[in-house]
């Protein structure tokens, strides 16, 4: 579904990534970990159209999206739910899940997408005419991926969900991202520190650092890895 060819990623004269491949099949859970740093940011910023490549090639459902601007990207299914979550914290929860269907005309699809946002995070209809940014970090989790259903998706990636989450939630949210896969088909590609989750719920994994693709694999096979679990997964 997803195709990432030497891809090469510059801040100025610093290097991000350095010729990073990998691919993603439809339907599929795939995780990239690494250290901060890594490029996984990155990565997803780039195949979002946020930032641009120096070199390389990025192909989802067999086309080229390397020099699309974001919001066509976005257009063709393909959605990004950032670090830090960014919903926008001056708006309601009502009127940031309606930005996520920003680009769609048909209202019944939309009636539907928010039908099923409030199934999967039933705490956002509670919640729809409160200002976003009174939100606990959870609850802005899960504002931030609501946003991003709204879309219609067909291929999400998520940077970091766990991010300054209470952990009685994190689970909670992990448990909501096999849902959203395995209920919709929505293939995800998730960026994530917390590598033990990671790879606990996803089926594939490539490993980054300093901006190349250092290990990859089934997720299963890669959590028994010595190098992987002395250096990730705290053994």
């Amino acid at each position: 579904m997803l195709s990432v060819s030497d891809l090469h990623v510059s801040y100025g004269a610093i290097s991000a990534l350095a010729g990073i491949s990998f691919e993603i099949a439809q339907g599929a859970i795939v995780t990239l970990i690494g250290g901060n740093g890594a490029g996984k940011t990155t990565a997803l910023r780039t195949i979002s159209g946020l930032l641009r490549a120096r070199r390389g090639r990025i192909a989802f459902l067999g086309e080229d999206i390397t020099a699309l601007p974001a919001h066509k990207i976005v257009a063709r299914g393909l959605c990004h739910v950032p670090e830090g979550r960014m919903i926008f914290s001056n708006l309601t929860v009502d009127e940031n899940l309606a930005m996520g269907a920003y680009l769609l005309h048909d209202r019944a699809l939309i009636a539907q997408n928010r039908d099923y946002v409030f199934g999967v995070f039933p705490r956002l209809k509670e919640r729809l005419k409160q200002m976003a940014g009174t939100l606990s970090g959870g609850e802005q989790q899960m504002l931030a991926i609501g946003r991003a259903l709204m879309g219609n998706p067909r291929f999400l990636m998520l940077d970091e969900p766990s991010l300054g989450i209470a952990p009685r939630l994190i689970g909670t949210i992990f448990e909501k991202i096999v849902e959203i896969n395995r209920d919709r088909g929505i293939t995800i590609l998730l960026v994530e520190q917390n590598a033990n989750l990671a790879l606990e719920i996803s089926r594939y994994a490539y490993v980054l650092e300093t901006g190349r693709v250092a290990l990859q694999g089934e997720s299963a096979q890669l959590r028994t890895e010595p190098l992987l679990k002395a250096t990730y997964l705290g053994g």
